[in-house]
């Protein structure tokens, strides 16, 4: 009976699980042919304006930039300072994406499973997203740290924030995917409500599951560099943005400079994700 479920659910979701994916090759290219018409369009407006490298400087500038020496020349390159930083923020990221994600994955399943839960809980859920995420990270900061909580908590807390909401939505729609045919046929095999869940409706959702969670991955960066905004944080890319920005005046490139840096950690995590969702699919596509 087992075999004939499995059997049945694979059956039932091969055609969802089949994706066309372009080649690697034909992908590197268009990210770089993007990148070229970016750096371009950047040159052509600064020419055009007529914009002083005080307001926007040469993308020539902003990478040499990288290679200076902190400290007035007795630090490390800026490179090396703001990847040590950039890596506190995706360490943070990482946590709050993992809380946010396990958070959002309990919400759905116990949505998909209660409407009364659903119709009572939901529309908070809702509501959480529209307080400013300005507003709410100072007090997750202040208040986690006057309960003596490690710094790198507030941080990852503030994350979960923004990292929950689209995952618990993502996944409740993935959830309710499965076609009503589906579902009969597992009846017709006598299939418990585990059983159906794990064979069935959690297979449908991974798709929507693994859409949620780039947009959390992104998300989960934009979180943890708000929550290093607050005076107090000693470490992590937004407080390098934040002492590039008291410093505009003399050296604007390093403020640009943190910027891309932060863009980069938001991309890395968003192929990180993508990466597994390839690898996820692709064992279950073998199998």
């Amino acid at each position: 009976m087992s075999e004939d479920l499995t059997l049945a659910a694979k059956n039932l979701q091969a055609n969802a699980q089949r994706r066309w994916h372009p080649q690697g090759s034909q992908r590197w290219l268009a990210m770089l042919v993007v990148l070229i018409v970016l750096a371009l369009a950047w040159e052509g407006v600064k020419a055009i304006f007529g914009l002083s490298d005080q307001k926007l400087p040469h993308i020539s500038a902003i990478v040499s930039e990288l290679g200076t020496r902190t400290r007035g020349g007795a630090g490390p390159l800026l490179i090396i300072t703001m990847l040590q930083n950039g890596a506190v923020t995706f360490g943070e990221a990482l946590l709050g994406f993992a809380l946010g994600g396990l958070l959002g994955c309990t919400l759905a399943v116990g949505f998909a499973a209660s409407r009364l839960l659903e119709r009572g809980l939901l529309p908070f859920v809702v509501g959480s997203q529209t307080v400013p995420i300005l507003a709410i990270a100072p007090m997750v900061v202040v208040g986690l740290g006057q309960l003596n909580a490690p710094d790198w908590l507030a941080k990852a807390v503030v994350a979960a924030y923004l990292t929950f909401f689209p995952v618990t939505i993502g996944m409740l729609r993935g959830l309710r995917s499965v076609p009503h045919d589906a579902l009969d046929l597992m009846r017709s095999y006598a299939a418990r409500s585990g059983q159906t869940f794990w064979k069935l409706r959690l297979p449908s959702a991974l798709p929507y599951l693994f859409t949620s969670l780039k947009v959390a991955a992104t998300a989960s960066v934009i979180g943890a560099i708000v929550a290093e905004l607050p005076a107090g944080s000693k470490s992590g890319i937004g407080v390098v943005i934040i002492n590039a920005a008291q410093y505009y005046n003399s050296r604007p490139p390093v403020l640009y400079a943190a910027v891309l840096i932060a863009g980069a950690i938001g991309l890395c995590f968003y192929g990180l994700v993508a990466l597994a969702e390839r690898l996820l699919i692709r064992e279950r596509k073998a199998e």
